[in-house]
């Protein structure tokens, strides 16, 4: 079985979605080289979960509204309404409002300030 090692995030303005994804989860991200390519460390070594990239967006913003049309990234928070109240709050919208996912928890879509959408996950295997 083949797993999923590493993720990239485009963007228009590569410094507005660094310090998005800083403030809202705590990511470091460190330029690779002169290249325009920053490296996303996620969490510390030996921790579960992927490190990515932020790369300059090489084609349109996505339009509201349109349908997904790529991989989407969840990432595992401790509530999901304190997650997208501050996404919110950096400049960040609701692609698709939070949802249970019985047995599972509760899941919440959301747009980046560059377009990008991502899940938030929050356990709760009572949820109905």
């Amino acid at each position: 079985m083949l797993r999923v090692t590493h993720f990239e995030i485009h963007a228009a303005d590569p410094p507005a979605l660094i310090q998005f994804y800083s403030r809202l989860f705590g990511w470091n991200f460190k330029r690779w080289g002169s290249a325009p390519y920053w490296l996303i460390e996620t969490g510390p070594a030996g921790q579960a979960g992927i490190n990515g990239g932020l790369v300059p967006r090489r084609g349109l913003i996505p339009t509201d509204g349109a349908a997904v049309n790529s991989f989407v990234c969840t990432i595992q928070v401790d509530a999901v309404d304190d997650s997208v109240a501050r996404a919110l709050s950096l400049g960040g919208n609701v692609a698709v409002q939070k949802t249970p996912i019985p047995g599972v928890g509760w899941l919440a879509y959301v747009k980046d300030p560059g377009g990008n959408i991502f899940g938030l996950m929050q356990s709760d295997p009572d949820a109905k």
